[in-house]
């Protein structure tokens, strides 16, 4: 079975098709600026690439030009659209109605726009537009909704609730849901097979460090606790969002700023994080740069994130009551050996021997195979391993069906 993996944005649609028998990706590509002029698809298959300079107006559009592309000439894939057996999208927030990969349904799809557009306003709705173009241009294929959310469903209610009135959670739902969960999942299981164990006996603290940024304790295979919360502005301080901050500090500096509620919102989501702090950028090479430059504030920047990080390490180790695996992923984690071993010092404690050779060799290098990066010796593994969140899609969706 073929299975075409969704990313819709607001103005874009990315896209993989995978071979399940085999899980190679068998074509990807992306449409940018649809709806706005100068609009393209960049379009990978059959080792060759080309790009597609087309008036996209809407994601219906968007997508029969995908389609045209899986089967184009030089980069064909497939010589018809029957060959897809079935289309995974992508959706951030799924609420507490869904705690699982979903088959579209038009019940489905009307619990969706009514409940969780307001949960994540900025990716819930554009997901829906993919898919509602989707379901337009391909009407008979199976379509299923993998959600960011679904791996962390199995938090328990001591880890998820927030200590605010109980009946307001039950009226509201407001908790911790949990994001990057398909990424959590796929390098936790990864993890596993690596050091050879069933994951049901591990206990893994999961690192997805990127522009935004989540840690997740696996125990046991399952999620029992992670750092984004309602919605993806909490925990650790990423590349232009806040992390966790005292309610009453934003009520403070929404005051003395002269911010809305909405533009408070904003200014945590996109004007804070290692970008407020080094007043520098967002962008961790630039901050590694200005470091090595003497920028005070750049080096101030990468101590709070790794320390933060170490935070929810050793808490997670706590909760879990042992550890035996730390996994770094996402773009930062996977390419940036100086904040791996900031965040590993100290960590000794815990059974970790961090390696900086195997460490420092693995500098740069992205997307290949597992690299473990603590010594033969130590008793906590510490891997770096590169996410998949579309194969993950990919599975829940074969799986489903």
């Amino acid at each position: 079975m073929k299975i075409l993996v969704v990313n819709a944005g607001s103005s874009s649609l990315k896209y993989q098709l995978i071979d399940m028998e085999t899980e190679k990706v068998l074509a990807k590509g992306g449409c940018e600026r649809i709806g706005i002029p100068g609009s393209l698809l960049k379009a990978k298959g059959n080792g060759n690439e080309k790009v597609y300079e087309q008036d996209l107006p809407n994601h219906k559009v968007a997508i029969e030009l995908v389609l045209h592309a899986l089967s184009d000439g030089e980069i064909a894939v497939i010589k018809s659209m029957n060959e897809i057996g079935a289309v995974g999208h992508r959706m951030v927030a799924s609420g507490e109605y869904f705690n699982k990969t979903t088959l579209v349904t038009p019940e489905v799809l009307k619990t969706l726009e009514e409940k969780t557009f307001e949960l994540a306003p900025l990716h819930n709705p554009a997901a829906a537009t993919g898919l509602r173009a989707c379901m337009e241009v391909m009407p008979k294929t199976p379509m299923a909704i993998v959600f960011d959310t679904s791996f962390h469903a199995t938090m328990p209610e001591k880890a998820y609730l927030y200590g605010i009135d109980y009946e307001d959670y039950k009226k509201y739902g407001v908790r911790k849901y949990g994001f990057h969960g398909t990424s959590h999942k796929f390098v936790s299981a990864e993890a596993a097979k690596y050091i050879g164990k069933p994951a049901s006996a591990l206990k893994i603290v999961t690192c997805h460090l990127g522009n935004g940024s989540s840690i997740s304790a696996v125990d046991g295979g399952k999620c029992i606790d992670t750092t984004m919360g309602f919605t993806p502005l909490a925990g650790v301080l990423m590349g232009t969002r806040s992390g966790d901050i005292d309610a009453s500090a934003v009520e403070f500096l929404a005051r003395k700023k002269g911010l809305s509620h909405a533009d408070a919102i904003n200014y945590l989501n996109k004007k804070c994080g290692v970008a407020g702090i080094s007043g520098v950028s967002s962008d961790f090479r630039d901050l590694l740069a200005g470091e090595e430059q003497g920028n005070e504030r750049c080096a101030l920047a990468l101590d709070m994130f790794a320390y933060q990080t170490k935070k929810f390490v050793g808490a997670y180790a706590a909760a879990m009551g042992g550890l035996d695996c730390i996994v770094f992923t996402a773009g930062i984690g996977e390419n940036t050996p100086t904040v791996r071993a900031d965040v590993c010092e100290g960590l000794e404690f815990l059974g970790v021997k961090f390696d900086n050779k195997a460490n420092n060799e693995n500098e740069g290098r992205s997307g290949g195979s597992i690299r473990e990066i603590s010594t033969k010796d130590s008793k906590v593994k510490v891997l770096v391993i590169p996410t998949n969140e579309e194969l993950v899609i990919a599975r829940e969706t074969a799986e489903l069906l």
